[in-house]
């Protein structure tokens, strides 16, 4: 069983304002993430859902969810990467089940990830050619 450990949440408010400064948005119809290439060991992730999506109680869902989702799916998230992961205003709580949600984000996953992992190695290799 996988688990979402500490060491894969973006804690700190320095974090997430650096993701959202220095990241990459991308657009969903419910989410905007936030992609943030680094240095790091691991992935990270950050969820940022206020009070205009609603209740505590649907706030929560929503958390749970996305957690649940990226727990799932961490395999397909290369290691050096920050994630920051906001609800959009209008997004219908109620109507929002897991299978939408895996829906609307594997996408993401397997497009934008794949595009950035070959593009970092490719930089990585030039840089180590450049050395040699």
């Amino acid at each position: 069983m996988q688990t979402f450990s500490k060491r894969n949440r973006l804690l700190k408010r320095s974090d997430f304002l650096r993701c959202y400064d220095g990241g990459k948005r991308h657009f969903t119809s419910s989410f905007i993430i936030f992609v943030l290439p680094t240095a790091a060991e691991t992935w990270r992730l950050g969820l940022a859902v206020s009070r205009k999506v609603g209740g505590a109680v649907q706030r929560n869902r929503i958390k749970r969810l996305l957690r649940e989702f990226f727990r799932l799916h961490q395999d397909r998230i290369p290691p050096c990467f920050d994630l920051a992961v906001v609800p959009k205003k209008g997004l219908k709580h109620a109507e929002l089940s897991f299978s939408g949600l895996e829906r609307e984000l594997i996408s993401l996953l397997t497009g934008f990830f794949e595009k950035q992992v070959s593009s970092v190695s490719s930089v990585k290799a030039s840089s180590e050619r450049r050395e040699q």
